[in-house]
């Protein structure tokens, strides 16, 4: 336990209580319109915070360490894979920008199942929207709790299970006071973090490791895969790399804590320059974070736990004070992506299933307790999934991530861009979509050589579209028989 490394950590988190704090005035103040401030901070976000925003919460446990570790076990293979990530906030501006953020206004749509609710009027839509939303993004707020406790776990000494409590305590009580606003403004905070935290990383381990060219040598005497686009034993093949374009790139726009920021903002201008800012910011960090995953290998060889490669390498290559401050930007993210997380999926549960099947006339009052209440008990749940760690928590996030895109992608593009999109399409691309995933991943993992994700996203693409002229064409044969 370095005390220095601890004293810089705890003032950033103060730091970020602040902020918290800071933003509850606003939700408190703001009675009759909690919904909208608490979900999503009243659509005010500006072009610097939204791209901020964006990359702090896609910018996770699954980026910072995750990622470096997996990059740390395949070398520079995996870099080649993460950057497919680059054109991430890109994509979902640009598919979903200006159109998604007009009918989400005309909609008063709250959250992306909100959206699509008052798109196809269909109650079995929400409903299981609602299910995949809670199912899948379980996985993905395990898979960050993780990191944070393994994270909290490197840097003080204390046992898995403890350095959990503590992250899960600090993170619940910052959600629950601030809501969407806090989440924002932090994730600006943390976003800023980010940059120049990778950048000093992957300037020290450079240094560490003797320079890049040293570096390299070291990585081919070890195995020579390491610095091909194949990975360490071979298995990153062409159709494998190409199918994280799906996973990682376009299909981006479908994930629910990523589409509700495409709705959040205020303006075009706003728009236009997160879509720059967050392309430039989004591709620095990945390729920067990975690197550091692959460069770190020379010079900590023999790691067990490949997540840990981030802290173990900042508290090896840099000095305790400035180590503190820097992994401030892992945390950060992990903080970033939970808080997002909990809200999204604690507005699954409070405004798409409670507030319109349960009780429509509920007071704002009763709304904020159940909110509230929600999001506590949702955080305590997931506390006792993670108490179990997978061996590289990547593979847990991005299966959230392929179940999400399989369920809601093509229902929210068709729901934009297609007139004809009803009811049927969108049920039948989901039950198809997720479906397919679940099967496929368990037992056809890598089919033709991709990725999971790749044929259910297919799959449901034709559900959809076989769905919608089939009730289309029904529809007018009985209004024909009158």
């Amino acid at each position: 336990m370095n005390p220095t490394v601890l004293i810089s950590l705890f003032v950033f988190i103060a730091i970020i209580f602040i902020v918290g704090l800071w933003s509850s005035r606003n939700v408190n103040r703001k009675e009759s319109t909690f919904l909208q401030e608490y979900f999503l901070g009243s659509r005010e976000l500006g072009g610097f915070i939204l791209a901020m925003t964006m990359v702090a919460t896609y910018g996770s446990a699954s980026s910072f360490l995750g990622g470096p570790g997996a990059a740390y076990t395949q070398g520079l293979g995996w870099v080649l894979l993460a950057m497919s990530q680059v054109a991430t906030g890109y994509f979902v501006l640009l598919i979903l920008g200006k159109k998604f953020a007009i009918m989400a206004r005309r909609y008063d749509a709250i959250t992306l199942t909100d959206f699509l609710r008052k798109r196809y009027n269909s109650k079995a839509v929400v409903i299981l929207s609602a299910i995949s939303i809670i199912i899948f993004l379980f996985s993905a707020m395990t898979a960050q709790w993780v990191g944070g406790a393994w994270l909290i776990e490197s840097l003080t000494g204390l046992s898995y299970t403890s350095a959990l409590f503590v992250f899960a305590i600090a993170v619940l009580i910052y959600v629950i006071i601030g809501g969407f606003r806090a989440v924002v403004i932090t994730d600006t905070i943390q976003g800023v973090v980010m940059v120049v935290g990778t950048l000093i990383i992957l300037v020290g381990t450079i240094i560490a490791g003797g320079g890049i060219s040293n570096i390299m040598n070291d990585l081919v005497t070890e195995n020579p895969n390491l610095i091909t686009p194949f990975g360490h034993d071979g298995g990153l093949t062409p159709a494998y790399v190409s199918s994280f374009w799906i996973l990682v790139g376009v299909g981006v726009v479908a994930l629910p804590q990523v589409a509700v920021r495409a709705m959040s903002y205020k303006n075009a201008k706003a728009m236009h320059r997160s879509l720059i800012v967050g392309t430039i910011v989004v591709g620095f960090i990945m390729l920067g974070m990975h690197l550091i995953g692959v460069f770190a290998r020379p010079i900590l060889p023999g790691i067990e736990v490949a997540d840990q490669v981030m802290p173990l390498i900042t508290l090896e290559v840099l000095p305790p004070w400035l180590a503190g401050i820097v992994l401030a930007a892992p945390l950060a993210a992990i903080m970033s992506t939970v808080d997002s997380l909990l809200l999204l999926v604690s507005s699954a549960v409070v405004k798409d299933v409670y507030l319109n099947y349960v009780k429509p006339d509920a007071t704002m009052r009763r709304v904020k307790q159940v909110s509230f209440g929600v999001t506590a008990v949702l955080g305590v749940l997931v506390f006792g999934l993670a108490l179990s760690p997978p061996d590289l928590l990547i593979w847990l996030n991005l299966f959230a991530f392929g179940g999400l895109e399989a369920a809601f992608i093509w229902p929210l593009i068709f729901g934009l861009y297609w007139q004809r999109a009803n009811k049927s399409g969108a049920l039948a691309s989901m039950v198809a979509g997720v479906a397919s995933y679940i099967l496929i991943h368990n037992f056809w993992p890598h089919p033709f050589g991709m990725h999971s994700v790749v044929l259910p996203v297919v799959l449901s693409f034709f559900a959809f579209v076989i769905g919608t002229y089939v009730t289309d064409r029904s529809r007018g044969k009985q209004q024909a028989s009158f």
